[in-house]
């Protein structure tokens, strides 16, 4: 599927600093939306349905699997998650750059349906860090911070299989290797061509 705007997955395990990494992204750069996705799982601390997730019940979320509504949707730590395929071929149909934060599962669907689509995966500088940073979160049970550093194991192993790693061991250093991610993939030449179809077409270059 050609769209004018460009497709961004940024996947990464619990505690590697993904959500506010684009969420500083998005406060940077009026160009990019975020596709808030659906999810089973309850809200934690200050999280609002629609702001961060569409919290829907499982029977919902089964209903929208079988109409074909979500472009992706993988079980990830116990509950459902999915990408809404109305939003985002509107916004890419629109020109508008849309940002997906999104587990690695759900990033390679992604790309099987846009091969042009960036996958951006962030690391946690080791896991020492990543296991402190869940912890002093403070948002879960110990059981359920040992099940995530579990899963963190295979999910980083997934990290050869993004376009770009970013290592988030400083926040500003890591921002700042998303930012250049996303510019450089806009001046491509096949993303300028499918955002400047007119000035290509008339120079030749369709």
């Amino acid at each position: 599927m050609e769209t004018p705007g460009n497709l961004f997955c940024v996947a990464a395990p619990s505690g590697a600093g993904k959500s506010s990494l684009v969420k500083a992204l998005l406060e940077l750069d009026s160009h990019l939306a975020v596709s808030v996705s659906h999810t089973t799982r309850a809200p934690r601390g200050q999280e609002v349905d629609g702001r961060e997730y569409w919290f829907v019940d499982e029977p919902a979320f089964r209903g929208m699997v079988e109409r074909g509504e979500f472009f992706e949707w993988a079980h990830v730590h116990g509950h459902l998650y999915g990408t809404s395929r109305k939003a985002i071929e509107q916004r890419l149909m629109l020109g508008e750059d849309v940002v997906l934060e999104i587990d690695w599962q759900g990033a390679l669907q992604i790309k099987q349906l846009f091969p042009h689509a960036v996958l951006i995966f962030i690391l946690p500088p080791s896991w020492q860090e990543l296991e402190q940073r869940l912890r002093r979160r403070g948002e879960d049970q110990p059981e359920v911070i040992a099940t995530r550093l579990a899963n963190a194991r295979e999910e980083v192993a997934q990290a050869r299989h993004f376009d770009f790693v970013i290592v988030n061991a400083l926040f500003e250093t890591a921002l700042f290797d998303l930012k250049a991610v996303v510019h450089s993939q806009r001046l491509k030449f096949a993303a300028q061509r499918r955002a400047r179809s007119l000035v290509f077409k008339a120079l030749g270059l369709a």
